[in-house]
């Protein structure tokens, strides 16, 4: 019996893309491994096209690969592969996918020959960071769109729990922005679950089944192996590798910035960034850069050099940070389930926060400036919002006090928007921040206009 297919955003791109583009350009679907590209591309094949042909360069046969070497004749090509996969093809009505191009990097060059032909349809997924090792003697399509997917966002996981009521929900408690009482306590159970359980489909197909959490860290054990390994197959000094590796311990030193010299030894600056590069592309590793100036153009000041790393998915991430440790041993899971989590691990909130404005489609960014002599403010997040900028700070206790947010605010009180603590506690609004507990993010955090989001919080009424 094969396993249910996950309800995924992706999809409803790809719709999107199918109407307005209609095959005048093909679409590469990009991310980290076992996020699910290609059960949603096939999927989305099966409900949206006559017929359709799957070509997996893991394993398609060396007949079907030499035909991208010679394109001259597009109808011998079409001919070949409707008889290697016994699939017949309709013009204007089938779609071709490309499952891992980056196994056969003259298949995703002939995307510009076969989107002029225009019978049919193209879809291409990939790992970014293979793709870019495989581009060396190949010329790049400009008729390629590209679709960044993630692991499975808050919003997901709940559909996959059968919870169909919370994305219309949500918005509604954010535009009147009225606490949510006893059903807060709820959500947020549900939330402390999906960071055990994460994003990664096998992880939450494991607990549909199991409603077992040892048999999930054991998937997730898998999962985070393989990257391991595939990080290693790309730098075979296994410096990479490490760096990944280490993010949770990294992170719970709360440091101001990722040092690679403590994971890896001195290296220089060229290599480091060649390093970091090379986990940004993997889309295993989300940077959050540091902006020197603190502005709406924040990529135009970012430091390359200073930047915090985490990991894409919070479930993954969990199981990392007690990697040598037997899940009985992983006190995460207990903390996280009894809602008694101390403030140690409360960098596991930050690296959620940082996953579900990813997934909502903003860049990273953090800010520190000095405190004294000795110490620093740090602004966990800033988002730029037409022409402010939203700063948020991460508190898994003690969100009374905010003395970085207030700090930047009064340096900067020009440039700020609306400030928020993100955090485990009920929605609430007290002069000028907006508490917003964690569950809600997904909702008020995806890039809007400046007067989209004024209008929002002026309907926010004061305690």
């Amino acid at each position: 019996m094969s396993e249910p297919v996950l309800k995924r955003k992706a999809y409803d791109r790809l719709l999107r893309w199918k109407e307005e583009r209609g095959g005048r350009t093909a679409v590469l679907l990009q991310g980290a491994r076992r996020i699910g590209k290609s059960t949603i591309v096939e999927e989305f094949a099966k409900r949206e096209y006559r017929s359709y042909i799957l070509i997996d360069f893991n394993r398609a046969p060396m007949r079907v690969v030499e035909l991208f070497d010679d394109l001259t004749d597009l109808n011998f090509l079409f001919l070949s592969l409707q008889s290697a996969y016994q699939t017949a093809l309709y013009e204007g009505q089938s779609l071709i996918i490309f499952d891992e191009v980056q196994r056969c990097p003259r298949a995703r060059q002939a995307i510009k020959y076969l989107v002029a032909d225009g019978r049919y349809h193209y879809i291409e997924t990939g790992s970014l960071i293979s793709i870019r090792q495989n581009v060396k003697d190949i010329t790049i399509p400009s008729e390629e769109e590209r679709i960044d997917m993630f692991p499975m966002d808050y919003e997901e996981f709940r559909w996959a729990m059968g919870d169909t009521a919370f994305s219309a929900l949500m918005p509604q408690v954010l535009e009147r922005h009225q606490p949510l009482g006893a059903a807060h306590r709820k959500l947020m159970r549900d939330l402390r679950l999906y960071m055990l359980v994460g994003g990664m489909p096998q992880a939450v197909l494991e607990f549909l089944a199991t409603n077992n959490l040892a048999r999930v860290d054991e998937v997730k054990r898998d999962i985070v192996s393989l990257y391991h390994d595939d990080l290693r197959k790309v730098d075979t000094s296994g410096r990479m590798s490490k760096l990944f590796m280490a993010i949770p311990s990294q992170l719970n030193r709360d440091m101001a910035r990722y040092y690679p010299k403590a994971v890896i030894g001195q290296t220089d600056e060229e290599a480091r960034n060649e390093l970091r590069w090379g986990l940004e592309d993997s889309c295993t590793t989300l940077v959050c850069y540091h902006a020197d100036d603190p502005n709406v153009g924040m990529s135009l000041t970012k430091n390359l050099s200073r930047y915090k790393l985490y990991v894409a998915d919070t479930g993954l991430f969990v199981t990392m940070a007690f990697w040598d440790k037997d899940f009985t041993e992983n006190t995460i899971y207990q903390k996280l389930l009894t809602d008694k989590l101390d403030v140690n691990l409360g960098y596991v909130y930050e690296n959620l926060v940082a996953q579900m404005l990813a997934a909502a489609g903003n860049r990273l960014f953090y800010y520190t400036f000095p405190k004294d002599d000795r110490h620093r403010y740090e602004v966990d997040f800033l988002l730029s919002r037409g022409n402010k900028l939203c700063p948020i700070e991460v508190k898994s206790s003690g969100y009374r006090t905010h003395a970085s947010l207030d700090a930047f605010c009064a340096k900067y009180s020009d440039r700020v928007g609306e400030r928020y603590v993100a955090y485990t506690k009920d929605l609430q609004r007290e002069e000028a921040v907006t508490y917003l507990p964690c569950y809600l993010l997904p909702f008020c955090m995806k890039p809007m206009t400046t007067h989209e989001l004024l209008a929002l919080m002026a309907r926010c009424p004061q305690p």
